[in-house]
């Protein structure tokens, strides 16, 4: 099995040379997510998967790679689960992570770090209204009624 400080180096570099929508490099937003998932109190499973969340969604890991990578059953399912697939609803989206053990606080801390007032604050008035909407709705939902960070 892959140890967490690998999966931290692997995510790295599959999303080296990615920002985020505020020009900052995509492994700051990974490093807040897992953060967020060990201060919720998420085991090293999820921890894993909160560094892989973005990697097939992203196209920075394949499908096939994250099938046959040295990571426990329940880290592959979170990062699937989190996986937003093309044309899916956000309803649809939502279900499959209340379905699958651990997604939903990997996506709470997802959201929580996408959400940060400090991060959207970079951005412009109607990227940040249009965002701001998107992930309220994904909170709720995802029965996500706190804005923990």
């Amino acid at each position: 099995m892959l140890t967490l400080p690998e999966i931290e180096t692997l995510a790295r570099t599959a999303h080296a040379g990615q920002t985020d929508k505020a020009g900052r490099p995509y492994a700051e937003h990974l490093r807040a997510v897992a953060e967020g998932v060990r201060a919720r109190g998420g085991d090293a499973d999820l921890i894993a998967a909160a560094w892989l969340h973005d990697a097939v969604e992203d196209d920075a890991l394949s499908e096939a790679w994250l099938a046959a990578a040295e990571l426990s059953d329940r880290t592959k399912a979170v990062v699937l689960a989190v996986t937003k697939r093309a044309g899916e609803t956000p309803e649809a989206y939502a279900g499959r992570i209340l379905a699958t053990p651990g997604a939903l606080l990997v996506k709470e801390a997802d959201l929580a770090h996408n959400a940060d007032p400090a991060r959207l604050a970079v951005l412009d008035g109607p990227t940040r209204t249009r965002l701001t909407e998107k992930y309220a709705r994904m909170r709720a939902l995802l029965g996500l009624t706190d804005q923990r960070s």
